[in-house]
């Protein structure tokens, strides 16, 4: 099983996770042809992917999916609470490629769970499963709580949400004070701190590797980020490199990790 981000931020999202059998990503909010250009750096064809699961409506999640499906037929998975706000704004998908789920489901030898995680709209995170491998992606939510972090429990790989910086979102001209309540707020995105807290159940649950995703264009930095996450963990006595391994993820493709 092997995890290859293809763009994370505040603008753009799209993850791609391969099984011996199976190929998917999970949310596509680039254009089609920047998501094709990134999948062939890992030797993987647009007619290789299998299909696309959506965790909500934002358009940096689901921006390249429309295009995407109706060129290569590719099947678009979604929880029926998202279809709701997803019917108008994919219209090019075919009726049949509009793949239904209310629970956990499998797409050839990939066992995936959902996870409903607080946003602002009907958003799910997911568990991906393929034998003894598992990867969790939690992105673009406010706060956790003990029934994600039991769902997530013995991931060995994590996306982890680090979307902001409490300080430089308080002190953020360019942000009127209404978005800036909306982000920090209890349905908006995990800061820097909410992160760290997060990140030290997960290591006590096994977790060996995160990547720190979603991060701000305006009010984080990927340095701060991890210098933040690593410098709170090391407080409790985990040691980044040694108990944990932390990257971050950007704007552009980062490293693959590949789990046995």
């Amino acid at each position: 099983m092997r995890a290859f981000n293809l763009s994370s931020g505040s603008d753009e999202n799209a993850t791609y996770i391969e099984t011996e059998n199976s190929r998917i990503l999970v949310d596509d909010g680039i254009s089609c042809a920047e998501t094709l250009k990134r999948l062939e750096l890992i030797g993987v064809k647009g007619e290789d992917i299998d299909a696309i699961v959506v965790t909500h409506e934002h358009i940096d999640h689901m921006k390249g999916v429309d295009v995407f499906s109706k060129r290569f037929n590719t099947p678009i998975y979604a929880h029926n609470d998202v279809w709701e706000g997803l019917y108008k704004k994919l219209s090019k998908v075919k009726e049949e490629n509009m793949r239904i789920f209310t629970g956990d489901f499998e797409i050839k030898d990939l066992y995936i769970k959902p996870i409903e995680i607080p946003h602002d709209v009907k958003c799910f995170g997911y568990t991906l499963e393929n034998g003894n491998s598992k990867v969790s992606l939690l992105t673009d939510l406010g706060h956790t709580n003990d029934k994600i972090l039991n769902s997530v429990s013995g991931s060995r790989l994590v996306y982890l949400e680090a979307n902001h910086d409490l300080s430089m979102l308080r002190n953020c001209e360019k942000y009127p004070l209404s978005l800036r309540m909306r982000i920090a707020g209890k349905n908006g995105h995990l800061s820097n701190d909410a992160s760290a807290d997060f990140a030290e159940k997960l290591v006590e649950t096994g977790t060996r590797q995160i990547v720190l995703s979603h991060l701000s264009r305006e009010n984080n930095t990927p340095e701060l980020a991890f210098n933040y996450v690593s410098s709170k963990l090391e407080e409790k006595g985990i040691i980044e490199g040694t108990h944990v391994k932390i990257d971050v993820a950007t704007i552009v493709p980062t490293r693959i990790f590949r789990l046995k």
